[in-house]
């Protein structure tokens, strides 16, 4: 077994019209034992910036302390919020300063940038982005979710079908990949608004 699958998980993020959504499974597991059903990996930078986290999930932790760290610096020094693809930067940076013996971690960043263009990008663990138009995916469950959104997304959904399809996506995915699931975690993030929902999911 790989060391990014030690915990499980499923990440993904989608684009849509002026918005943008992440959602993430909520299962903590060691191996094949399910340790916890409410773990959170999707994480806030600022209003319109969200870091998900899949693989190792005590690496995903120290990452996120680190970057969150990191953005207040910035914060501070600019008076600013950080741009998504400046998050980016920074966060290839991190993982690829580490690169011989790097976080366990495949990141999802998902943000709204100038003019409220969403942008959303993953990367492997030592930081090689992977830019994208559409959807993004990472984690345990990648392989169905990257089937499930092919056939799902369409450009420029409006919020509330974006939830609806990136959810339809999520739980269909776990459903095939026994080590992540338990229901999911979707953030919907619009220039006005941030809403969060928890999704219920089959429960083994």
């Amino acid at each position: 077994m790989s060391i990014f699958e030690y915990n499980g998980s499923a990440l993904v993020a989608m684009v849509g019209k002026n918005c943008f959504a992440i959602a993430s499974d909520r299962r903590l597991g060691v191996q094949l034992q399910t340790i916890a059903t409410d773990f959170q990996r999707i994480s806030k930078i600022h209003d319109k910036l969200f870091i998900g986290l899949s693989g190792l999930a005590t690496d995903a932790q120290t990452l996120y302390q680190r970057l969150l760290f990191r953005h207040k610096l910035y914060q501070l020094r600019e008076e600013r919020d950080m741009k998504p693809q400046t998050f980016a930067s920074l966060v290839s940076a991190i993982l690829y300063e580490k690169r011989f013996g790097p976080y366990f971690c495949q990141p999802v960043i998902a943000g709204l940038g100038d003019d409220d263009k969403p942008f959303i990008c993953t990367m492997d663990a030592i930081g090689a982005k992977e830019l994208a138009k559409d959807f993004v995916v990472a984690g345990t469950a990648s392989e169905s979710l990257y089937g499930a959104c092919e056939s799902m997304f369409k450009p420029d959904m409006e919020p509330e079908e974006l939830f609806e399809t990136i959810s339809q996506a999520l739980l269909s995915s776990v459903d095939r990949d026994c080590l992540s699931g338990w229901g999911g975690h979707v953030y919907v993030v619009t220039p006005t608004e941030v809403k969060e929902r928890i999704l219920k999911g089959r429960m083994d």
